[in-house]
C-alpha cells in the first residue's frame, strides 16, 4: 500500500511540476510579447539583453559600474504597461539600496548604468517579482523602470 502510495505522489508532484514549468514558459512568452507591444506602440528602439531585459540608455554615466555588492543611490520610476506609477523617488529626493537586495531585474539593470547615467528598463515577471507579486503589483507583471544612477559605492 505505501508503494502504491508513494508512486502517486510521485506521479502528482512530477504532473504539477510540469505544469509549473509551462505556465513558466507561458507567462515568459506572455512577457515577451507585452514589452515587444510596448516598445512598438511607443515607437522606441530598446536593446534586448541575453536575460530578456529590453532597456534604453538615455545617458550612459561615466565608466565607473557597480557590482553586485555595491550601494546604490538612485532616483526611480517604477510602472507599468499601461504607465500607471506604482512606485517612485519624488523630486530630487534619491533612496539607497545594497544591489545584491534588489530585485534580479534591477541586479542586472542597473550595472548597464554608469554613475550618473540614467536609462528606461522593461523588465519581464520572472525577473521582477514572478509568481508572487508584491503589494501594489499583481503576479506575472511585467515591470517598466526609468532609473537614474545617482551614485554608488
Amino acid at each position: 500500500m505505501n508503494r502504491v502510495l508513494t508512486i502517486a505522489l510521485a506521479v502528482i508532484f512530477l504532473t504539477a511540476a510540469g505544469c509549473l514549468k509551462q505556465d513558466q514558459i507561458d507567462y515568459a512568452k506572455q512577457d515577451m510579447e507585452l514589452i515587444e507591444q510596448y516598445i512598438a506602440d511607443n515607437n522606441l528602439t530598446a536593446t534586448r539583453h541575453d536575460s530578456g531585459i529590453y532597456y534604453i540608455i538615455d545617458e550612459p554615466g561615466n565608466s565607473q559600474h557597480p557590482v553586485s555588492s555595491s550601494k546604490v543611490t538612485v532616483r526611480y520610476k517604477g510602472y507599468f504597461i499601461n504607465g500607471t506609477v506604482f512606485d517612485q523617488t519624488q523630486g530630487t529626493t534619491t533612496t539607497t539600496f545594497t544591489l545584491s537586495g534588489l530585485i534580479p531585474g534591477w541586479q542586472i539593470a542597473i550595472p548597464l548604468l554608469g554613475k550618473g547615467g540614467k536609462g528606461t528598463f522593461m523588465i519581464p515577471s520572472a525577473l521582477a517579482y514572478g509568481s508572487y507579486g508584491s503589494g501594489p503589483i499583481p503576479p506575472n507583471t511585467p515591470l517598466i523602470f526609468d532609473i537614474e544612477l545617482v551614485t554608488f559605492e
